[in-house]
């Protein structure tokens, strides 16, 4: 097992090294460069003096080559840890991101919680009771919740209680240390969108694998020794139904990350998805890359626990 996770770990070093160059090069790859943005808001035209463009440039310090400008940019990653710094604002773009973490980390945490608390006693209660109406009523669940998009509710819940009963979410950030209850009332709405969302796919396979292992015949003998249906399905079926949900809800969680973009917006939630947005908008760089490479790193650990799950779940994978 040791030897399987140190062999993993060495894998994500030239995994992010290939997400590097790829997110350093798309960025600059996009119509419209951080310079003429820079040079129209300061009233000029992308076919101004050149010579302030020129100056600008040397400012941003991108009159290098795009490889010496990622070397650059990769030398202070790895002795120092440092991102770089804003091209608009001039600030770390380190701190700032640690900054924002807490808030998408929230928004994700309670949509992850709110998505199991949903998905998993559905997904349980239809594939025992098969074919009934409660069966029939879960999937019709997991079928709205795959068909709604999470953007159009979140619209709809910010624009219609505005108008009918002059209702709103609040729109200024509450910090937790601040006002806990409010601070998880103000979460709570795009949470819960994010999460029904992400519950109906886990649902849909939870109820797949649970109807294929209740018909094993280890599942079948320990009927017939009069077993109690609680204990046959948690201890019995349950464990081996999660390896493949598993797997889809590691999935699920760095896209999540897409839909607190949306819903930072919808909501105002000073988030890294809502940073990330503004950064591609205004061709932030820095910010961009920066990131990028947070997200690709925790994809890869968060793949790296999931497959350690199996060896719990199931005693009959081994690493090695």
């Amino acid at each position: 097992m040791r030897n399987y996770i140190i062999r993993r770990v060495l894998l994500m070093i030239p995994t992010l090294f290939l997400v590097s160059v790829v997110v350093f090069l798309t960025i600059r790859l996009i119509p419209g460069s951080v310079i003429e943005i820079m040079a129209l808001e300061m009233g000029q035209t992308s076919t101004g003096e050149q010579l302030d463009l020129d100056a600008i440039r040397e400012a941003l310090g991108m009159n290098a080559p795009p490889h010496i400008q990622y070397a650059h940019w990769m030398r202070n990653i790895i002795l120092h840890g440092d991102f770089g710094n804003s091209l608009w604002s001039g600030r770390p773009v380190t701190g700032q991101i640690i900054a924002r973490l807490p808030v998408t980390f929230e928004l994700g945490l309670l949509a992850f919680l709110i998505a199991q608390i949903i998905a998993i006693p559905i997904g349980l209660y239809s594939a025992i009771r098969q074919d009934t109406f409660g069966d029939f009523l879960g999937r019709t669940f997991a079928i709205l919740n795959l068909a709604t998009p999470a953007f159009w509710l979140g619209t709809m819940i910010m624009v219609f209680p505005a108008i009918w009963w002059g209702w709103s979410p609040p729109m200024r950030y509450i910090p937790f240390v601040e006002d806990p209850m409010a601070n998880l009332g103000q979460f709570l709405i795009p949470a819960a969108i994010m999460g029904t969302a992400m519950s109906a796919t886990t649902m849909r396979m939870l109820r797949t694998t649970m109807l294929e292992v209740l018909r094993q015949d280890y599942v079948r003998t320990a009927w017939s020794k009069g077993l109690r249906e609680r204990i046959i399905v948690i201890r019995h079926a349950m464990r081996n139904a999660l390896i493949p949900v598993i797997t889809i809800i590691s999935g699920q969680i760095p896209i999540m990350i897409g839909g607190a973009v949306i819903m930072e917006q919808i909501f105002s939630l000073p988030g890294m998805g809502r940073l990330f947005l503004d950064s591609i908008n205004r061709r932030d760089y820095p910010f961009v890359t920066g990131i990028n490479i947070i997200l690709a790193t925790f994809g890869m650990v968060l793949i790296l626990i999931t497959d350690l799950s199996y060896a719990y779940l199931d005693p009959r994978v081994r690493y090695r």
